[in-house]
């Protein structure tokens, strides 16, 4: 079963994504990060790449895509907050660039 991120674990799980573009919902116990690509095919093409782990993981973003940006949010609705899941998919967004 999933768990919300404990204040222990946060450090070690998150820190490494702040310093790579991610930063904390103001208001919320979620991630956010902003992804911008040199067209529109290119983000579609990343987001339907990421899309298949995220599937496979059964741990889907919040997510929008306006032509080449990609706004993303990660948070665990299960646990009402972020949980290793939402730092494995993060780590997995970012490597997929």
């Amino acid at each position: 079963m999933t768990e919300r991120l404990s204040n222990e674990a946060r450090g070690p799980l998150l820190d490494p994504l702040f310093k790579n573009g991610w930063t904390m919902v103001e208001d919320r116990d979620a991630i956010t990060k902003t992804f911008i690509f040199d067209n529109f095919v290119e983000a579609f093409g990343w987001m339907t790449r990421v899309a298949i782990w995220a599937e496979k993981w059964d741990h889907h973003p919040e997510w929008s895509n306006v032509y080449r940006t990609v706004e993303v949010v990660l948070s665990t609705h299960d646990v009402g907050g972020l949980s290793a899941l939402d730092a494995k998919l993060a780590r997995k967004m970012d490597a997929m660039l």
